[in-house]
């Protein structure tokens, strides 16, 4: 699909410090991508590798939380890849962006290791019915087992590197599984939607190799009130602060 600027939306996200070019149908980021990123914990000088990027919120939010980064993008569709590469030139964000499978790494990428490693895998399993578009229906339907993810990411890791997924609470057993082995030093932050109500997603970070215990933290509350009242944001403020003002995600 070739996107025409009629079939495309200019979103803000940081509280206007990112400016993403959109599909009005298709896949859309909303704040997931902006909690993934604020849950790495890269430095300048790294390299970060995100399999899976869309239009490249996730990994362009990364970029500018924190400079000097060397950033590469994984996308499937090519659509999506071009619209990421074109955001990351518009916000003067560098990033490489290719076009490939994790199932079928590039050339490019293979024989590379990177510090991080980032993902936001599709959250529905193949027999949920499929979304009218194609690129959202994609996105959104998980056609690679999740187990690939994880095995694909930690083959892109440096010894000692660094994966951060944020996926449903449901899936939380399965991933633990795919890490088991292979990477330790494991963390959850849980994700409620408000105070008292169960989580709905997870943020997961693992270090290739290491021993240390699993760690399952506090949650962090998205939204102020037991409620909706209102037609506007009610983040709550731990997580404007992330969502609006582009700061990291504690991991103590």
């Amino acid at each position: 699909m070739i996107w025409g600027e009629t079939d495309l939306s200019r979103d803000i996200f940081l509280g206007g410090k990112l400016s993403i070019w959109q599909p009005l149908r298709g896949y859309r980021a909303a704040t997931d991508p902006v909690l993934l990123a604020a849950a790495v914990a890269a430095r300048p000088g790294q390299s970060v590798l995100e399999l899976g990027c869309g239009a490249g919120v996730a990994i362009l939010a990364l970029g500018r939380r924190v400079p000097d980064l060397h950033l590469t993008g994984l996308e499937r569709q090519p659509d999506y890849a071009a619209l990421a590469q074109r955001n990351a030139q518009e916000n003067a964000v560098p990033v490489t962006v290719l076009v490939g499978d994790l199932d079928q790494m590039p050339d490019a990428l293979r024989g590379r290791a990177f510090d991080h490693v980032l993902a936001n895998p599709p959250y529905y399993p193949p027999r949920a019915p499929a979304a009218l578009d194609p690129g959202r229906a994609a996105a959104l339907r998980e056609d690679t087992p999740l187990e690939r993810w994880i095995d694909a990411a930690l083959r892109r890791l440096k010894s000692g590197g660094w994966l951060t997924m944020i996926h449903l609470a449901e899936r939380l057993p399965q991933i633990l599984a795919g890490l088991d082995g292979r990477a330790g030093a494991i963390s959850v932050r849980p994700l409620c939607p408000r105070a008292g109500r169960p989580a709905g997603r997870v943020l997961i970070r693992a270090r290739k190799g290491a021993r240390t215990p699993f760690r399952l933290l506090s949650p962090l509350v998205l939204h102020a009130g037991n409620t909706h009242i209102e037609d506007r944001d009610d983040f709550s403020d731990a997580a404007q602060a992330i969502l609006r003002e582009g700061r990291a995600l504690a991991w103590d």
